[in-house]
């Protein structure tokens, strides 16, 4: 599937909410059981927007909106701002037609550049089709944590998967400039 992407717009909330309102009420991905609002999901759009991480969208050639991606924080605590923590979500018309390789390629470079040195992929339900995705842009298993989620009457495992960017932790990272400069320096 041919597709494009773009820096994310306010424009595109109707999208993004309707994607992931589908992913809320159909898949594993989000552990979210009531789908959020549109105003609820402009929110957590500008405040990932706030802290300068990445958002991007796919789309067709027809200007379809095909899926989105993000980068957020993994964890608020200063210390793990050098990681962040992607999340991937398509149109069901978008799924296995390497949207999500697209999408996930574009936020590994644009987190790489920013000077992130860590990104973690949080896989709701272990979902085969995103761990493969993950592990074909050079993504390894670093755990799995059995029984993290109930949803569609069954348990859930949360698969843990890890990739570096640029140096990793090979060298000291520069607190001085994004995202040292996240959650106050």
């Amino acid at each position: 599937m041919s597709a494009s992407l773009r820096s994310a717009t306010p424009d595109d909330l109707p999208h993004i909410t309707a994607i992931y309102r589908d992913s809320v009420l159909n898949g594993t991905a989000s552990y979210e059981l009531t789908p959020p609002t549109e105003e609820e999901m402009a929110a957590r759009f500008q405040a990932i927007l706030d802290k300068g991480y990445p958002y991007i969208v796919a789309e067709g050639r027809g200007g379809e909106f095909l899926g989105y991606a993000y980068a957020s924080a993994f964890r608020t605590r200063p210390a793990y701002r050098w990681m962040v923590e992607d999340s991937i979500y398509l149109a069901p018309e978008a799924r296995g037609r390497g949207v999500g390789r697209l999408l996930l390629d574009a936020l590994v470079e644009s987190c790489q550049t920013l000077g992130f040195r860590q990104m973690i992929a949080v896989i709701g339900g272990a979902h085969p089709a995103s761990v493969a995705v993950h592990r074909a842009a050079g993504f390894t298993e670093v755990g799995l944590l059995k029984g993290t989620g109930y949803k569609h009457g069954r348990w859930l495992d949360t698969m843990l998967m890890q990739k570096a960017l640029g140096e990793g932790s090979g060298t000291d990272p520069d607190p001085s400039v994004y995202p040292g400069i996240l959650f106050g320096g």
